[in-house]
């Protein structure tokens, strides 16, 4: 399908869900944060949110708030309830988790990319969903781009800068001379 003659064009910062129509596109750029995508081929609708932490301690009255993989989904969710839709007649794609610090001291298990990834593959079994692509881990960034009206995900993954330790500047990954 063609892209449409007026789409909408959503730019997703962390902690966002956008929910839309065929007429919608939406971007995002993800480091060690994930986004879901979900998408229903036969109405042309979807989503996705973009969250940075796997959970938190959450009182009863608070407000749901996307930067947390729990919430976000729960906000994808009433979305989908709300056009009338079950979240299992969805295609599920999952991007992110990035390691964006591979030469620190951590142990590469422990990067909060990896927590992400692991918290949004377990939402999604334990609500009986299936992912239909995905594209985790690994250093660096993501660039995507959602287009609802075909639910065709577009993604560059880049990794990180490598440059010598001695002219690296402070946000630089470096390699030791």
């Amino acid at each position: 399908m063609k892209k449409p003659a007026h789409t909408v064009e959503i730019f997703l910062h962390q902690g966002e869900v956008y929910f839309g129509d065929q007429d919608t596109r939406i971007r995002t750029v993800l480091g060690s944060c994930v986004a879901i995508t979900m998408w229903h081929p036969g109405l042309l609708i979807g989503g996705m949110c973009h969250y940075m932490l796997p959970s938190r301690r959450r009182a009863a009255k608070e407000p749901l708030d996307g930067k947390y993989a729990d919430e976000a989904l729960e906000m994808m969710f009433s979305e989908i309830q709300s056009s009338g839709t079950n979240s299992k007649e969805y295609q599920i794609k999952l991007f992110g988790g990035g390691n964006m610090f591979p030469t620190s001291n951590k142990q590469p298990e422990q990067h909060v990319g990896l927590k992400n990834v692991e918290a949004g593959r377990e939402l999604l079994a334990r609500h009986g969903l299936k992912v239909h692509a995905e594209h985790l881990g690994g250093n660096g960034h993501r660039n995507l781009i959602f287009d609802i009206w075909s639910g065709h995900v577009w993604m560059k993954h880049q990794a990180p800068a490598l440059a010598p330790c001695n002219n690296a500047e402070p946000r630089e990954t470096c390699l030791p001379t």
